[in-house]
């Protein structure tokens, strides 16, 4: 399920499935996005943080046309204890990589992989960044 921005409508309350993960997109080449983001954080419970938030960032192949400062980005991984993708969506290859990859934090946050929780999982994505 896709939305622009949170609060999600409290209408279909009743309708809407589970939510395993929140991928937050982020255009490199919009201000806009970044602040959408920033704003929609506030509506999302703290124990979200705890490995089923992710940031992916587009639009990476353009960095001459960046309009958002890639220190914010990586301060919003760090200080929402996420990590932080980077894709660019135009080039196939990357695009299905990104998606296979998305895909299995999603099956990791919604249990479906034995033996590890969205939480290690959160570790263990911090750590190789850091390396």
């Amino acid at each position: 399920h896709l939305a622009t921005s949170l609060p999600l409508p409290s209408e279909r309350d009743h309708l809407r499935p589970r939510i395993d993960l929140i991928v937050f997109m982020i255009d490199i080449k919009s201000k806009y996005s970044l602040k959408n983001i920033e704003a929609s954080l506030a509506h999302v419970d703290a124990n979200f943080f705890l490995g089923k938030v992710c940031f992916l960032i587009t639009g990476v192949g353009r960095v001459n046309y960046c309009s958002v400062d890639m220190n914010a980005i990586w301060k919003l991984g760090e200080v929402y204890c996420s990590p932080v993708l980077f894709c660019e969506l135009e080039l196939e290859g990357i695009r299905v990589a990104t998606a296979q990859r998305l895909l299995r934090m999603l099956q990791i946050c919604a249990g479906h992989v034995p033996g590890v929780s969205s939480l290690s999982f959160g570790s263990l994505m911090r750590g190789s960044a850091d390396d």
